[in-house]
């Protein structure tokens, strides 16, 4: 069931997603050769609870596995929701942040991908595109179109590219809970649920592009997702909510 938000409950979102990009500003700041992912999700977890709100991953148990750790941390083939540990990042590799927050019963929840050091001109523009069909998403999302037009303005952008989008993961609907209806597809197929957009909801959009094919695998941890060929892919997210002024940006920054 789909849930329409007050401008009270989306304004509590609004701070809640700021907080998701302030830790985000700080993580990408701080990702460097040498640096493990244990220590970005130590990091996210003690941005997220000095600034009133608690991390929304950590003990996250949709299925079978509980998810262990605050951020999810994925790099090069990784698709999403790499666990972080010791390893540590090098130069050339490229690495998904995704994260997530609480904060006063309400959730806020975005992504992006960012280069660690130096990378190769195949994964600038991997990033680059990702990121585009994001946005190309996100101009789509305006009460009274339906959720097959982000869809399609997604995957127009990232198959013309070259590209592919992951099929089995998809964008959703965000508020008192981390996932709520409608399923936001990153590509549109017939017979798929098809919401029209109303005024009030609040999505997460969330590109998902692999360099190569779009299957996927999932590793024995029952999180990591990887693409099936070993080659990259790159995730960007942002919350919306839909407005009569068009598509807000809860999860970016006012000064950006």
């Amino acid at each position: 069931m789909i849930t329409i938000k007050t401008a009270e409950e989306i304004a509590i979102m609004r701070r809640a997603s700021q907080i998701v990009a302030e830790v985000l500003d700080a993580l990408a700041a701080a990702v460097r050769p040498g640096i493990s992912t244990d220590e970005l999700d130590a990091l996210a977890e003690r941005l997220t609870l000095e600034r009133g709100a608690r991390p929304a991953f950590k003990g996250y148990k949709p299925g079978e596995v509980v998810y262990p750790k605050s951020l999810c941390v994925s790099i090069n083939e990784e698709i999403v929701h790499g666990i972080p540990s010791g390893r540590k990042l090098r130069a050339g590799d490229i690495v998904g942040l995704d994260y997530g927050v609480v904060y006063d019963g309400f959730y806020g929840d975005a992504a992006r991908t960012v280069p660690v050091g130096g990378i190769s001109e195949n994964a600038r523009r991997l990033l680059s595109v990702t990121r585009e069909a994001l946005y190309a998403g996100i101009a789509k999302a305006h009460a009274g179109n339906r959720i097959s037009d982000i869809a399609r303005a997604v995957q127009a952008v990232a198959e013309n590219a070259g590209y592919s989008v992951v099929t089995d993961f998809a964008g959703h609907g965000i508020g008192r809970r981390l996932h709520e209806d409608p399923q936001v597809p990153n590509y549109f197929r017939r017979g798929m649920p098809n919401p029209r957009l109303q005024e009030g909801m609040t999505i997460a959009i969330e590109p998902m592009v692999n360099e190569g094919s779009p299957e996927l695998e999932i590793l024995a941890d029952g999180w990591t997702a990887v693409t099936a060929d070993g080659k990259l892919s790159a995730h960007f997210e942002h919350s919306i909510a839909i407005t009569s002024n068009g598509p807000i940006i809860l999860s970016e920054l006012d000064n950006v």
